[in-house]
């Protein structure tokens, strides 16, 4: 059985519990980063699905640039064959590529994807 750590940090993320259940992918959900890095110490998923929340002029603009940056750095040292999967609003997906520079990105979803969507990230080559 595949497993699918969730970073939901947004009211916008959607819940493809079913599907994951009919792929057969354990899905743990977390609401908090620091959470998912401890358990990351105990098991390595196969996919990492979260929200990215670029950083406009707060305290990511500074070291970080988004919600996201230190997860998937922590996931490049724990679990590094992971997939990520990231869910972006469309305001923010003109910086996604800079996301996409630092870290390797399987797929990027918009809010709100459809469960075919998932389906094919879940199923398809990094981009």
């Amino acid at each position: 059985m595949q497993i699918l750590f969730s970073l939901v940090e947004s009211p916008f993320h959607p819940n493809f519990a079913a599907l994951h259940q009919r792929l057969g992918i354990l899905e743990t959900p977390f609401s908090s980063a620091r959470n998912l890095h401890k358990a990351l110490h105990k098991q390595t998923p196969d996919f990492f699905v979260g929200d990215f929340i670029y950083g406009w002029a707060n305290n990511y603009a500074g070291t970080n640039l988004s919600n996201l940056d230190v997860t998937l750095a922590t996931l490049q040292q724990f679990a590094p064959k992971a997939k990520v999967i990231v869910f972006v609003q469309p305001g923010d997906e003109p910086h996604i590529f800079k996301l996409k520079e630092l870290f390797a990105v399987h797929a990027v979803l918009r809010y709100s994807a459809t469960e075919k969507e998932m389906q094919a990230a879940l199923e398809l080559k990094p981009e």
